[in-house]
């Protein structure tokens, strides 16, 4: 799937920063084309991959390239106010190669939050392919501030975008890991993870063709229904060079000298596909009532087979209670098999009710906060007014 990023915020900028770092590595043909925009000149200063034409600053005019601090109310003005900085960068952009948008940004800060779900709804109004979001929710430890933006924003997000994916940090910050160090691991684990999703169906020049490929129409229909997304994956090293082929994949045969173990191979991937569903999710919830699905198997040739991919399949249909689970294999030269799971239009997730109640109750706080500081205003004003001697 070829997409086009835009990194919005300091998280977001950083993350299509790497995804680019990854689509060179692995020449998986992911990123068309890359931006990243922000209110705060020294966070595009330090991205390394985007080119400097497409990095974008915002808000000059009211925060003189400083960043809104954690605003998200101004940080949606200033994507407002500037939105045609964007659109220009955005022009420069063949959409007619690409098959969606994908917008990244942390959820906690100012400008990511506030200003993505500004630039969705004005692609989608644009555009007619599909605008995705990649939402990153803050750790409860990162401060009260940024809980509550995550609250607000999510909601409006979720709103303006064809589908949220959704990776929240809570889950996988390490206990005494340093935050920059934390962010790179979750960095890399949001790449590796979506890396594979989105690279499925991208054959390059010399590489092996998939006995059932994932193309981008397999993910657009996935993501269809709208709503939030969660991608589970789990992987084991293998040994490369083992034998086995084309024709032990079509027949589900293959041993000895010849091929590995179908058994052994089918297992792998039952098991795999078992871990990346009921393991650590980019969003945890509960899987029952997923709305669709999407599995895709990953690694060397001889690793993958029909069989394996089909129970794997029928698994997650079980599990899920959905009857659109679609799946596939991805044929790379990784020492490694790993699968991947988007499940998309997840329901029960404790996180969300979460922060919904927080907005909730900051809400119900920030009415009363009012109501004080008008009542403790006026009662000012009266005892002014009782003090004061007239002048004449």
């Amino acid at each position: 799937m070829k997409l086009a990023m835009v990194g919005f915020g300091q998280a977001g900028g950083k993350i299509v920063d790497r995804f680019l770092e990854y689509d060179d590595r692995t020449n998986s043909g992911i990123v068309r084309a890359a931006i990243a925009v922000n209110s705060a000149k020294a966070d595009l200063i330090g991205l390394d991959n985007i080119p400097q034409e497409n990095r974008v600053l915002i808000g000059q005019a009211r925060v003189k390239g400083h960043g809104v601090g954690a605003d998200n109310e101004l940080g949606a003005e200033v994507a407002e106010e500037d939105i045609d900085e964007v659109q220009n960068a955005i022009d420069q952009i063949p959409t007619h190669e690409v098959d969606a948008f994908l917008i990244v940004a942390g959820m906690g800060g100012g400008t990511g939050s506030g200003g993505a779900p500004v630039l969705a709804k004005h692609l989608k109004r644009i555009y007619t392919i599909p605008v995705y979001g990649l939402g990153v929710l803050p750790g409860t430890d990162e401060g009260g501030i940024y809980t509550l933006n995550a609250a607000r924003s999510f909601q409006t997000f979720v709103r303006e975008v064809d589908n949220l994916l959704v990776f929240d940090n809570d889950s996988w910050r390490q206990t005494g890991e340093s935050m920059e160090g934390g962010y790179d691991q979750i960095n890399e684990e949001i790449v590796r993870r979506f890396g594979i999703l989105f690279g499925a169906g991208e054959v390059g020049e010399g590489q092996e063709v998939a006995e059932s490929i994932v193309d981008s129409s397999e993910i657009i229909n996935t993501l269809s229904g709208g709503g939030v997304s969660t991608v589970g994956y789990a992987s084991e090293e293998v040994e490369l060079n083992t034998g086995g082929g084309l024709l032990s994949r079509f027949t589900g045969d293959g041993d000895g000298d010849d091929g590995l173990d179908a058994a052994n191979t089918t297992n792998r991937i039952t098991s795999l596909v078992r871990k990346a569903a009921l393991g650590r999710l980019t969003l945890p919830c509960e899987i029952e009532g997923t709305e669709r699905a999407l599995l895709v198997l990953a690694g060397p040739s001889e690793y993958l087979n029909r069989k394996g991919i089909e129970r794997g399949r029928k698994w997650l249909e079980e599990e899920t209670g959905s009857m659109e689970v679609r799946g596939g294999d991805f044929p790379r030269e990784e020492p490694e098999v790993a699968a991947a799971i988007l499940l998309s239009g997840v329901t029960n997730v404790p996180r969300i009710k979460r922060l919904q109640q927080v907005a909730i109750e900051a809400q119900d706080n920030i009415d009363d906060i009012q109501q004080e500081s008008e009542e403790n205003l006026e009662e000012l004003v009266e005892d002014d007014e009782d003090e004061l001697e007239p002048l004449f």
